[in-house]
């Protein structure tokens, strides 16, 4: 039997709740901490701190470091993954809703197809049909203010899926390192290039954390950066692609859910319809992939 056929074991199960509750409740977990960090600042340490333990445990492990061509490539990728990536969609967050900002980065698959009909390559019916449907999607959000309103905030969450998309395209075709390492270097090199973007922004250290902003730090370095990125790699040796990249359009149901439910989070009537339909956009493109 091929990995991709691979039974639904209990190990896959936990591996697949963790991708879909874990990945879903970071917005929620940034927009809380921001309450206390600022959002490079907060970036950067998340990054910094979980890429120093997945190095240090790859390398116990006995993963081999990388070489300098692979650090360099690594910092290509952290730069359009986790700074202008992640990085858009904290910043961002200081005006827009958790909710909103997680159907914005759910386009991420959207644009990899646009930006893959860009290069060259050819898309089916139901792929232009899950464009088209993404875009109205996008449009529905923003009817009665939505993403718009947020000036600043609005740029840099239309500029996210954008950048993590390239990103995770040009992947592909970088020499990256392998197995764990890939994420560690990467976390280091973006976590670095956030932390120059805290100090060319101006943001100071916090006189003082409080509980709730740092167990949701720490539940971004643990739960995000670390258990649901290993989840995920996991998923992508045992089962198929599809099923394995699902989380695009399970996390911004699990992100709406909470910030309405938990943060008191509003979504009027177009904003649920523009849930709707980008879900189903970016799950007609996610499930057309072969």
């Amino acid at each position: 039997m091929s990995s991709n056929a691979s039974p639904l074991t209990p190990r896959i199960l936990a591996a697949l709740v963790a991708v879909y509750l874990i990945w879903g409740s970071t917005y929620l977990a940034i927009k809380v901490t921001l309450q206390d960090l600022t959002p490079f600042l907060m970036a950067s340490s998340r990054f910094l701190v979980a890429g120093a333990l997945l190095y240090a445990f790859a390398l116990w492990r006995g993963a081999p470091q990388p070489t300098a061509r692979q650090w360099r490539n690594s910092t290509i990728l952290g730069a359009l993954l986790l700074l202008m990536g992640h990085g858009g969609v904290v910043f961002a967050q200081q005006w827009v809703p958790s909710s909103l900002a997680a159907l914005a980065v759910a386009s991420m698959p959207i644009w990899a197809t646009v930006i893959a009909w860009l290069g060259g390559r050819k898309s089916s019916r139901l792929d232009l049909l899950g464009i088209g449907a993404g875009f109205v999607g996008v449009v529905l959000l923003n009817l009665d203010g939505g993403i718009l309103g947020a000036g600043l905030g609005a740029l840099a969450l239309l500029l996210a899926p954008i950048a993590w998309a390239w990103g995770s395209m040009l992947a592909r075709e970088l020499d990256l390192p392998k197995g764990l390492m890939i994420s560690a270097a990467q976390m280091l090199t973006g976590g670095a290039l956030l932390a120059v973007a805290a100090l060319l922004h101006g943001e100071p250290w916090p006189a003082r954390i409080t509980l709730w902003p740092a167990l949701c730090w720490v539940w971004q370095v643990v739960g995000g950066s670390i258990v649901a990125y290993t989840a995920y790699l996991y998923l992508l040796e045992k089962v198929r692609p599809a099923l394995a990249t699902s989380y695009a359009f399970v996390n911004p149901v699990i992100a709406v859910l909470l910030g309405v439910g938990l943060a008191g989070e509003v979504l009027d009537p177009w904003g649920w319809a523009g849930t709707v339909v980008i879900v189903g956009a970016v799950a007609v493109i996610t499930l057309n992939k072969r």
